[in-house]
């Protein structure tokens, strides 16, 4: 297993960076979630969008995405079933932190998961809704 983080911006990315991120956020939204929604929203590829993840011989393990058009937005984060519980996404969270830190960041995190998203300082800042068939609660991190 690659231990190290992959970060990438959108601009930079490799044909098989753009089909492994393709793999694991459709494995675990599309195929486990079951959300209907299309996954790509024309922000992959731009600059100004930066992909973060871990991999092993089987490609990403854990993923996420920071779109940064002023704000700082994080979101599609997921890890692949069969290494989940090893603390990754939180390898990935603490990453992000460490780049956009000194700024605000905003997130919808499911609601299931705000408090795992509490333990790296955001808090929920409106009313939970639903996106795709999901509930989400929005959540900031004021900038440190």
């Amino acid at each position: 297993m690659s231990h190290s983080i992959h970060t990438v911006t959108g601009d930079a990315l490799t044909a098989q960076d753009v089909y492994d991120i393709w793999k694991i956020r459709d494995a675990v939204f599309a195929f486990e979630q079951h959300v209907e929604d299309t996954d790509p929203d024309g922000r992959d590829l731009l600059p100004t969008t930066t992909h973060m993840w871990l991999a092993d011989d089987q490609g990403p393990t854990s993923y996420l995405r920071v779109l940064d058009d002023g704000h700082v937005h994080l979101g599609r984060v997921c890890t692949r079933r069969d290494q989940r519980g090893l603390g990754l996404a939180g390898r990935l969270m603490a990453e992000s932190t460490r780049l956009w830190g000194d700024r605000e960041i905003v997130l919808n995190a499911q609601s299931h998961l705000e408090q795992w998203y509490e333990s790296f300082g955001y808090s929920r800042s409106g009313e939970d809704f639903d996106d795709a068939g999901i509930q989400h609660t929005p959540m900031i991190r004021p900038a440190q």
